[in-house]
């Protein structure tokens, strides 16, 4: 049972978020900047964010060329060029609110391998430069093989290399590490390891029923608003949006002795994902193996896909060199029909970002603007 100094104190909020990954504690801070005086709080059902905020490769990316052009044929270039300014804005956001020091932000750009079979992408890249001009300034992309030995890649594996310029990489930990302190400073409540079970859109509130671990009993929560930002999650709570899951595995090395790869790099239309840190190789993606299997919230490994991994690395990031994999992981991701987000207000008191399409950290402070103006637009 609940006290009444409980149910007197912590059962009303003018605002709840579900989820306190990088798009719910963005939005709680949207949120609170445009309602400095409501009560606002942020429900996790983990002790650290569920999804892939704090388990992703920690790529502050727009998007490769290959991945870029592949969006092409079968998204309208307007879309294409909006998502690219929305993912630009956002790490313009982000960084600006917590600053580069703080999230280990490097704006040294990307590179991307490009295989022989797919060399005819180069001679693209000048219009895909022109479509992305009024939003990048200046060219995003270009042809930089000489950089092959240097970074130490398989030669005879490394047709062409290509630089985006507009990219960079930042650590994944200390980004939300910084996010959670700030969201706290500005008097958000965060509340992990509270798992909703139930939720009901009444005609003057939103009643929220959570989960008490410890107690086992459920805590009603009243509040004017809920929002849900809750990625490959979402269809648990909202079966009926369109939100496809997506599994992202992951390996890190031990440290390498004279390790030549430095920056972030992508290959294969983005479903590989490698960069260096703390002297090691990170490497992840193999999705487009076992689209089917891969279909999943499971966060387990397989086997196929950890052994294609270490095949790539192996034969193409650091052939002839001696490796020790230390850490192997998972992120869930979201997908959909099209890369871009949903954010939707469902009703006055309902709203909803997410499927971040595993561009989750360019993406999230941007669509957290985005779903608080609308909220605004609403509500007033």
């Amino acid at each position: 049972m609940f006290s009444y100094w409980e149910q007197q104190s912590f059962t009303h909020y003018h605002h709840i978020i579900i989820g306190a990954g990088i798009v719910g504690l963005s939005t709680a801070v949207e949120i609170k900047n445009k309602y400095p005086a409501d009560r606002v709080l942020v429900l996790e059902r983990g002790l650290l964010p569920t999804g892939a905020s704090t388990r992703n490769a920690g790529f502050a990316c727009m998007g490769s060329a290959t991945e870029l052009l592949d969006d092409l044929s079968y998204m309208p270039r307007e879309e294409v060029l909006r998502l690219f300014s929305w993912r630009k804005a956002g790490l313009e956001k982000l960084r600006a609110r917590l600053g580069d020091a703080a999230i280990g932000y490097q704006a040294a750009g990307s590179h991307e391998l490009i295989s022989s079979e797919d060399m005819g992408v180069v001679e693209q890249l000048s219009s895909l430069n022109d479509w992305l001009m009024p939003i990048t300034g200046a060219p995003a992309f270009k042809l930089a093989n000489d950089r092959i030995p240097e970074f130490g890649l398989a030669t005879t594996q490394v047709a062409g290399l290509i630089e985006n310029t507009c990219e960079g990489q930042l650590h994944s930990g200390m980004m939300m590490r910084a996010l959670t302190d700030y969201a706290l400073q500005q008097g958000i409540e965060i509340k992990t390891g509270a798992e909703v079970k139930t939720w009901h859109d009444l005609e003057s509130s939103v009643i929220t029923e959570v989960q008490d671990p410890f107690r086992k009993e459920v805590w009603t929560l009243s509040s004017d608003t809920i929002t849900f930002c809750t990625n490959a999650f979402t269809k648990q709570l909202l079966p009926d949006v369109d939100v496809t899951p997506g599994r992202g595995q992951v390996l890190v090395t031990k440290p390498i002795p004279g390790l030549k790869l430095k920056g972030v790099f992508h290959l294969d239309k983005g479903y590989y994902y490698f960069r260096e840190i703390d002297g090691r190789v990170l490497l992840g993606g193999g999705r487009n193996l076992d689209f089917a299997g891969e279909t999943t919230t499971d966060f387990s490994l397989t086997e196929l896909i950890q052994q294609d991994l270490e095949q790539k690395l192996q034969n193409i990031i650091i052939p002839g060199t001696k490796y020790e994999v230390d850490m192997r992981w998972a992120g869930i991701m979201a997908f959909g029909p099209t890369k871009f987000p949903i954010v939707t207000a469902f009703s006055n008191r309902v709203y909803g970002a997410f499927r971040m399409g595993g561009m989750g950290v360019a993406l999230g402070s941007e669509v957290a603007a985005q779903l608080v103006h609308k909220m605004y637009v609403y509500r007033g």
